[in-house]
This record gives C-alpha cells, structure tokens and sequence, in this order.
C-alpha cells in the first residue's frame, strides 16, 4: 500500500485526498487550519493540523518516509518554501501544485518532482472535447505522452485490433476497448471493433493530435 501525504486541504487537496483513499493508498492530510482538518477526520487514513513551514512540525511527520508529497498550495511563497524544506528533510517524491507558468518554473528550479496545474490541465481537456468531435476524455501523463478516448473509424469497424494495424498507422497503442458498458483491458490482436467503441489510446502528443485531426476533417465530411 503506497503512503501518501497531502499538504493543503483545500477544494484540490482533499479532492486528491479523497480520490487517493478510494485507490486504497494509505493517506495523510495536513493543513493548519482546524476547519478543514476537521472535515476530513472520516474521509481519509490520518489528518493532523500543523504548518506546512515548520521545520519541526513537518519532521515529526515522517514525510520522508512516504512514497510522495502532494503539495496543494496556491501561495507562491508558501508553496516554494515548503517544496524547500521538503528537499530538504528528504522528501522522496514532491508534487506541487502551480497556479501560473512561472510559480510552476520556480517551483522546478527549486526542486519539485513533479508540477501540476489543475486549472490548465482541465483547461485544456475541456477544450480538446469541445474542438475534437471524436474525443470523449483525454489526459496528459507526461509533457510528451497522453492517454486518450476516441470514437473508432469507420474503417475499423468490422475487423480485429491486428488488421486494423493501428499502432504502425497512426503511432498510438490501443490499451482498452469500451463497448457500451463493457470495458476490454489489454485488447488481443483477434479481439474485433465494433461499430460505437470507444478505443482508449495512449501516445506521443503529436501522433494523438494527427488522429484527431483526421477524425475531425471526416467528420466535416459525413
């Protein structure tokens, strides 16, 4: 069971919290304000009120010996001391929250793992569902990588994963078929598409963008 804290029990921080606890990791929430403690007693493993600036308070939790530290914090200053002292205390793996392009350059420079910015990455889900007719959800895993959800081609349909020679056509990997309710993980070569699968594809950014775009000019012209 991974071990994971989460610093800052705001709307994100406990959405992540709670969300960790529902995978069945072993979750430690900390915020100094009493309130939010308070409100996530029943909802996670652990919770404790401390500063997530004190040297002291943050070493009497251990957060060393966890697996990663989410760091849910808005204020630049706050945000960028505490990734500090967390590399410092020897944190194995930070992640932090960014609100703007250059909190989340500072906080790389000054040792996060890992930056995220949830407002931007929604931002641009939203954006890739509402340009992208074919695209039901869509998720970055890395600056280069992504997983996506795309209606299958009407050329697909019809024939196996092997015959339709996806991954040497367009550069994606097929990971799951979902038909209807039914989700088929790790899909064989002989498994068959069916007319209104969804194909959950993982790849570069760049071989997803082309696959979308020539999904969008067939729909243009349907």
């Amino acid at each position: 069971m991974k071990q994971i804290a989460v610093l800052g029990l705001g709307r994100f921080g406990s959405s992540v919290a709670r969300s960790l606890t529902k995978m069945d990791a072993e979750v430690l929430g900390v915020d100094n304000d009493a309130e939010k403690v308070a409100e996530m007693v029943h909802d996670i493993t652990h919770v404790v009120q401390a500063d997530v600036l004190d040297p002291d308070a943050l070493d009497s939790i251990g957060l060393r010996n966890f697996d990663a530290v989410v760091l849910s914090i808005k204020d630049v200053e706050t945000s960028c001391l505490a990734t500090m002292a967390l590399k410092d205390q020897g944190a194995r793996y930070v992640v932090a929250q960014a609100g703007s392009e250059t909190h989340a350059k500072i906080l790389e420079r000054i040792g996060a793992d890992k930056v995220i910015m949830p407002e931007k990455d929604m931002g641009n889900r939203l954006a890739r569902s509402l340009v992208g007719n074919n695209i039901i959800d869509y998720m970055e895993l890395s600056a280069h990588h992504s997983l996506m959800e795309i209606e299958v081609l009407d050329e697909w349909v019809g024939h196996t994963v092997q015959e339709n020679n996806i991954r040497a056509k367009y550069g994606v990997n097929v990971v799951a078929i979902r038909s209807g309710r039914n989700l088929l993980v790790s899909p064989r070569g002989d498994d068959l598409i069916h007319d209104g699968d969804i194909l959950v594809v993982i790849g570069e950014n760049g071989d997803l963008e082309k696959l979308n775009k020539l999904e969008n000019k067939r729909h243009r012209h349907n």
